[in-house]
């Protein structure tokens, strides 16, 4: 018999600065707390539900040290709205090509994306399906 994964239960992103975390999700990417839990000690699990899935963001696990490694896939309906919101918001975006800065949009023959970084290093997809 083999394990049967059916889902992708969560996926925690760590973080050094609560508040600061939580400013960014909220109201830069305009994500609503679905969860918050107080672990005492200045330590917290925030969640937020987001289609099927759940982002978490956490001061629990040690921060993230360099935004190339794993990250979130969002999708979005409108890419280039996003991106230009994300601009006005002042957000760090990742340039897929350190040749090419200015282009921040990758185009593949199914999907259109960027990667935007928060407060701590995590890195994020910006997604949309064509």
């Amino acid at each position: 018999m083999s394990i049967r994964i059916k889902d992708i239960a969560f996926t925690a992103y760590p973080v050094t600065d609560v508040p600061r975390a939580r400013a960014f999700y909220g109201q830069i990417l305009g994500l609503k707390e679905t969860m918050a839990h107080d672990l005492g000690d200045g330590k917290w699990w925030i969640e937020y539900d987001i289609g099927a899935g759940t982002l978490a963001i956490t001061n629990v696990t040690k921060p993230a040290t360099d935004h190339n490694g794993p990250n979130i896939a969002l999708e979005v309906e409108d890419l280039d709205e996003a991106l230009a919101d994300l601009k006005s918001k002042g957000v760090n975006f990742f340039p897929p090509d350190p040749a090419a800065p200015d282009s921040l949009v990758m185009d593949s023959p199914i999907c259109r994306f960027f990667f935007i970084i928060d407060p701590d290093g995590n890195g994020i997809n910006i997604h949309q399906h064509k």
